[in-house]
């Protein structure tokens, strides 16, 4: 089986956010996807920017392909502003954070789209549990053996993005005591988690065949990895973060996203090794992030070493500062030493609950949060 990957001359970036429509008086998720995308396209025409998703209580917000991370924040923005005018009229509200603090998925509605509800009657419960939002960062490559080999690398450095991003300790209306409840749920799904290291594209092509021989999937839509590549695009799809509240920590971590990638497309062509390491730490860094965010301390090498989240997080910002200045992302970049400091969502989200708030009060601090770009610590 041959999979043409479609190259990216540069490190282009596109980003997919997922937001909540909420009642705006009780907080809770409402089913309001299909009237509100009605509003906005009269014509009924597909928005271009503003997309249904597996429950009718979502909407994705999409960028075009973009060259900077300030030109994909104008893309969010501009959809946003538009979906959120037109959520108004309804009596809806928008937040975005990796799960909602207390609704239900049992009372969600699935989206009229005949792909959903065949995906739901193909893998039942672990589908229906999927009230869940995610962020997804697509950064442009250049052939396909360097994305193979961006995507073994990249996997390293996940449970840094899961750390920054995590935005889901509550769930169902109960703490559940880690910072990210959407990772573990999205676990659920049999194509998802942490891809396999791959040692070049035609190996990818081969796994892709074979899957689809075995009537696992239909294309590649259905590997849900952590990351993944994307031959339609030619880029390289980050797909481990939560939702996460607020624009500015959106452009941040896709500032990291854009950074790291062109950071390695450039050590490819030096002929410097890429940084790796065992799967086993991988993947044990990965609970690490999604239990404790950037509480943790995540292992380093294959001794068990293990140091701060936030100390690496800082020192990945310093090793990426030259590549942010060269992509027009160096402040976007910086934003993220803030981030550390003030506390991830599932941080300020606890805050708000152990001050004697209710988990309505942390659903209308999220809505806040959106609108306004400032984090409430």
């Amino acid at each position: 089986m041959t999979i043409e990957f479609r190259s990216s001359p540069t490190a282009s970036l596109g980003v997919e956010v997922e937001l909540s429509l909420v009642d705006r008086e009780t907080r809770a998720l409402t089913s309001a996807a299909t009237d509100t995308l009605a509003d906005i396209s009269a014509d009924g025409a597909e928005h271009p920017a503003l997309k249904h998703e597996l429950f009718e209580s979502t909407v994705e917000v999409i960028t075009g392909v973009c060259d900077t991370v300030a030109g994909a924040r104008s893309d969010l923005e501009a959809g946003i502003d538009e979906l959120r005018g037109a959520a108004f009229q309804r009596g809806v509200g928008l937040l975005c954070s990796g799960t909602h603090p207390f609704s239900s998925y049992r009372e969600l509605q699935i989206s009229p789209s005949e792909r959903y509800h065949q995906l739901v009657d193909d893998m039942q419960w672990p589908v229906r549990r999927l009230a869940i939002n995610g962020i997804h960062f697509h950064v442009g490559v250049r052939s396909g053996e360097k994305c193979i080999a961006t995507v073994n690398s990249l996997t390293t450095f996940l449970p840094l993005f899961l750390a920054l991003s995590a935005s889901s300790p509550y769930w169902d209306g109960q703490d559940t005591g880690l910072a990210s409840a959407r990772t573990k749920i999205f676990e659920g799904l049999p194509t998802a988690g942490l891809p396999p290291q791959l040692h070049s594209w035609s190996e990818f092509e081969e796994f892709l065949d074979a899957l689809i021989r075995a009537e696992a999937i239909e294309s590649v839509r259905e590997v849900w990895w952590d990351i993944r590549p994307h031959p339609d695009f030619g880029t390289v799809e980050l797909r481990m973060c939560d939702g996460m509240p607020t624009m500015t920590e959106i452009t941040g971590v896709a500032a990291l996203a854009q950074c790291l990638v062109a950071w390695m497309d450039d050590q490819i062509d030096r002929g410097e090794p890429l940084p790796g390491v065992r799967e086993w730490v991988v993947r044990q860094n990965k609970w690490l992030a999604a239990r404790y965010g950037l509480d943790t301390e995540l292992i380093v090498d294959d001794r068990g070493n293990r140091r701060p989240a936030r100390d690496l997080v800082d020192e990945l910002v310093d090793l990426l500062g030259d590549t942010a200045a060269r992509l027009g992302c160096a402040d976007e970049l910086l934003t993220l030493r803030d981030l550390v400091r003030t506390g991830n969502s599932a941080e300020r989200q606890r805050r708000i609950v152990a001050a004697g708030g209710s988990l309505v009060d942390v659903t209308t601090a999220l809505q806040k949060e959106l609108s306004t770009d400032a984090p409430l610590v």
